[in-house]
C-alpha cells in the first residue's frame, strides 16, 4: 500500500496549482492590480468567478489534510505511540483543517470575521501541528528517511514561524504587499510540509476494513450453536 503515498504528493500539487490558478484568473480579469500592491491569497479568491473555484480548491484541500491528519494519527499509534503528543496532532490537525474550509468559504468581503477566524485557525493551528510533527518524526519508528525527513520539516517549521511573525507584523503596520508576499510563501511551505508526509506514508503495508456487523453475526451463531449442544447435552 504504498500507493497511500500519493495522498500528500497529490494535496501538494492540486493545492499549488489551484491557488496559483485563481491568481492567474484574478490578475487576467483585473479582480487585482498587481501595479497597485501584491494581493493576498483570499483577496484573488474574492470576486467572482474565481471566488467558485477558491472555495472548491479549498473544501478539497480541508478534506485531503484531514485525511492525511488520521493516517498519521494511525501510523504513528500502530508504531506504540500512544502519547499525548500524537492526540494533540490529530486534535490540531482537525482544527486547522476546519480553518482551511471556513477560510475558502467565507470570502473576506462576505464575512471578514469568520474569514479571519479561518485564517488563524489555518495558520497558526497548522503550524502548531506540524511542530508536533517534527517531535512525533523522532518519537515513532525510525525509519530510513527520518534522518533527511527530520532536519527538513524542522527547517521548514522554523521558515513558517518566520513567515508568520513578519506577515502578522507588515499586516499590523500596513505594508500590505510585503504581507502578501509572506502569506504566499508559507502557504506554499504548508504544501511542502504535507508533502513530505508521502516518506512515512510508503511503508504502510495495508489497510484492514473490518465489518462490526459480521462479528456480531458470526458470534450469535456460535452462541446459538453452544446453546443447541448444551440443550442437547441436558436432554440426553
Amino acid at each position: 500500500m504504498w500507493l497511500w503515498a500519493l495522498l500528500p504528493i497529490f494535496l501538494a500539487i492540486f493545492g499549488t496549482v489551484g491557488i496559483w490558478t485563481v491568481f492567474g484568473i484574478a490578475v487576467t480579469n483585473g479582480s487585482v492590480n498587481l501595479t497597485e500592491s501584491f494581493p493576498y491569497i483570499s483577496k484573488c479568491g474574492t470576486d467572482n468567478p474565481q471566488s467558485c473555484l477558491f472555495s472548491q480548491i479549498c473544501n478539497i484541500c480541508s478534506v485531503l489534510a484531514l485525511w492525511i491528519v488520521v493516517i498519521r494519527f494511525q501510523q504513528v499509534r500502530d508504531y506504540g505511540n500512544h502519547g499525548k503528543a500524537n492526540i494533540a496532532s490529530i486534535v490540531l490537525g482537525f482544527i486547522s483543517s476546519i480553518g482551511i474550509s471556513l477560510l475558502g468559504n467565507f470570502q473576506q468581503s462576505v464575512l471578514m470575521g469568520i474569514h479571519l477566524l479561518g485564517a488563524f485557525l489555518a495558520f497558526f493551528v497548522g503550524l502548531g501541528y506540524f511542530w508536533v510533527q517534527v517531535f512525533l518524526t523522532y518519537r515513532a519508528q525510525p525509519s530510513l528517511e527520518r534522518c533527511w525527513v527530520g532536519p527538513l520539516r524542522a527547517i521548514c517549521c522554523i521558515i513558517c514561524t518566520i513567515l508568520v511573525i513578519i506577515m502578522s507584523i507588515l499586516h499590523n503596520t500596513g505594508h500590505k504587499s510585503g504581507a502578501a508576499v509572506c502569506e504566499w510563501a508559507l502557504v506554499m511551505l504548508f504544501f511542502c510540509l504535507f508533502g513530505l508526509f508521502a516518506a512515512e506514508f510508503r511503508h504502510i503495508d495495508c489497510h484492514h476494513l473490518t465489518i462490526q456487523k459480521n462479528k456480531e453475526k458470526a458470534a450469535s451463531k456460535n452462541s446459538s450453536h453452544s446453546s443447541a449442544e448444551l440443550n442437547g447435552h441436558t436432554l440426553g
